[in-house]
């Protein structure tokens, strides 16, 4: 059983290194280009008259490239909003930015039939669900909407800040056909050499379970990276006792040697902010992933960021909060440990030696 299996795992501590200290998150950014392009998708002939065409369930992919790039491409992905990367919640810097004074190629991912990549092949609809008041909870603001939690890292003093944030969404397709047609769209721009040969995936929510499934379906090795926060879903082998529940949260059960590429990924790190405890089921979940991954010799880990007293009051959303530059200086640290961050022409991150 699922549970039985990761009850295994909860004893073993979570260890958290310091960030290296970062030279500085407010070099200018200097691009040798920016732009975008659509991937993947089909020509779907009219029923009707099959000289009309439509183009439809491809994804979207906006591009920063710096003057002096580093190997590794960062891919933002969320599966309802490409806004949540771009800034703090109060307005201040997001990880758009902090990557690319830190020299990465950064992507900023629709997935088919959300947000740029809208055109969808089959019919879809819209209703309205009154759900504001859920996402506070959901997003781990605090225990019920409008009693934030102590200390948490969002300017619950800010009412235009609240607004933002939960304005700041696409439709999201949360089906089981949706995280598959994501998966392959994804594969299919991962393995075309357009985002580069080394790319690092930074997801949170429901697009942790795509990009985990994504790297699946890759056939190719350029996937070097997973960085999942608070991941809503996970990819199994079919050799363990869980059932693929055919729904938009997982598990997701793959075939054996499919499971065994993400082993193949440099690193997966599953993040975790406050108030989740060990026996949550997603954090069960992401506890036997990673041990799944490790024995068949891969990288995983769970990290629980209120373990590190600088990162207490993380949110769902850590890398919006307020002390995203702290996230975000531990992911600098893990890139560094496992050699994702140096440039291009060179073996050696110059930059880090100015």
């Amino acid at each position: 059983m699922l549970y039985l299996l990761a009850g295994l795992l909860l004893s073993a501590p979570t260890v958290l290194a310091e960030p290296r200290n970062l030279k500085d998150w407010s070099t200018p950014i200097v691009l040798d280009r920016s732009g975008g392009f659509q991937i993947g998708g089909v020509i779907k002939q009219s029923p009707t008259d099959p000289a009309r065409t439509l183009s439809c369930d491809h994804g979207y992919m906006e591009y920063f490239i710096p003057w002096e790039p580093r190997r590794t491409s960062v891919v933002l992905w969320h599966s309802s909003s490409t806004q949540v990367w771009q800034n703090r919640w109060d307005g201040g810097q997001g990880f758009k930015d902090m990557f690319l004074r830190r020299n990465y190629p950064v992507y900023l991912w629709d997935g088919p039939r959300v947000g740029r990549a809208n055109w969808a092949c089959e019919p879809t609809s819209y209703r309205p669900e009154y759900r504001d008041q859920d996402n506070f909870a959901a997003w781990n603001f605090g225990p019920s909407f409008g009693n934030w939690w102590p200390g948490v890292q969002f300017p619950a003093d800010d009412p235009a800040a609240w607004q933002q944030a939960t304005s700041a969404r696409y439709q999201e397709f949360d089906t089981y056909d949706n995280v598959q047609l994501h998966a392959r769209v994804a594969a299919v721009a991962a393995d075309s050499g357009k985002v580069g040969k080394n790319i690092v995936y930074m997801t949170n929510s429901a697009a942790g379970l795509r990009a985990q499934l994504t790297a699946t379906r890759s056939n190719t090795t350029n996937i070097k990276g997973i960085f999942a926060f608070e991941s809503i879903g996970f990819v199994f082998p079919d050799n363990v006792n869980i059932t693929d529940t055919r729904g938009g949260f997982g598990p997701v059960v793959v075939p054996l040697e499919e499971f065994k590429k993400l082993a193949k990924v440099t690193t997966i790190q599953f993040f975790w902010g406050d108030h989740r405890a060990a026996n949550e089921a997603g954090v069960v979940q992401s506890r036997l992933a990673a041990q799944l991954i490790n024995q068949y010799g891969g990288n995983a880990q769970v990290v629980m960021l209120a373990d590190d007293p600088s990162l207490k009051g993380s949110t769902h959303v850590a890398f919006a909060d307020l002390h995203n530059a702290k996230v975000a200086g531990l992911l600098d640290q893990i890139l560094n440990r496992n050699g994702l961050d140096s440039y291009e022409g060179s073996s050696d991150d110059w930059w880090w030696r100015k």
